[in-house]
């Protein structure tokens, strides 16, 4: 049980309950890590250096484009190249997902979950994503989740996931009584970061592959969100 904030006797607490958003709240198949890599290929006329994640000091949109520009450039990008890449990258996931809208599809309760977490005053949900701003928007609403949502983090300028949770919480803290966390995300890192926070972590893996979190110390994981009331239960004992 995490405390992040000391709040008023008998002030109305709410638990802030953090997802990230590929992979755990939507699926994208790769697909959208390959629109990264063809984006910075037809921008910068040189081959992306991996898919893999992992290969990454930090999985961040941030980071990882600055990584693989400046060991092909030997300097980091400027803001103008950043957004340029960027738009590219956007024009690309959006025809991606006219084309093939069944590649794209919500983990299976993911926006019911949110529209009753919302509608449930002992819960504020959030988002806190490895991914930048923008792509993330068009992620969200291709599932129907909100797009634009006041309490969530970024990859924008940011070099750690931690900053990125840091970041939701602390918008979220200004608004509400917050005094617990709650993170829920599908991979790795999500396990790592968590553990550097000290903050709970449900974890998401919809292949049934639960062991693969498991072997770095996460001990709640769900497939999907179907039936809602199985993923509160996780909440409830997480809080009990």
């Amino acid at each position: 049980m995490v405390y992040l904030f000391r709040v008023p006797y008998l002030a109305a607490v709410k638990t802030f309950v953090l997802f990230d958003i590929d992979g755990t709240l939507l699926y994208s198949e790769k697909t959208d890590s390959r629109s990264f890599a063809t984006s910075y290929e037809a921008i910068f006329g040189l081959v992306f250096p991996t898919i893999d994640w992992t290969k990454f000091a930090e999985v961040t949109d941030h980071v990882i484009f600055r990584t693989a520009f400046y060991d092909h450039f030997d300097r980091y990008p400027t803001e103008d190249e950043r957004v340029t890449f960027e738009d590219h990258y956007l024009c690309d996931l959006a025809a991606s997902r006219e084309k093939r809208p069944e590649e794209f599809r919500e983990v299976p309760g993911s926006a019911e979950l949110w529209r009753r977490l919302e509608a449930d005053d002992r819960f504020v949900p959030g988002i806190a994503t490895g991914g930048w701003q923008r792509p993330a928007a068009i992620k969200l609403a291709h599932v129907g989740i909100p797009s634009a949502h006041p309490y969530a983090g970024y990859a924008n300028g940011k070099f750690s996931r931690v900053d990125i949770l840091n970041e939701a919480i602390e918008l979220a803290g200004a608004v509400h009584e917050i005094d617990r966390v709650i993170y829920v995300g599908d991979a790795v890192w999500d396990v790592t970061t968590t553990q550097k926070m000290g903050l709970p972590l449900i974890g998401v893996r919809r292949k049934g592959d639960h062991d693969e979190l498991r072997r770095f110390g996460a001990d709640r994981i769900v497939t999907d969100f179907n039936p809602p009331q199985a993923f509160f239960n996780h909440l409830e004992e997480l809080l009990a």
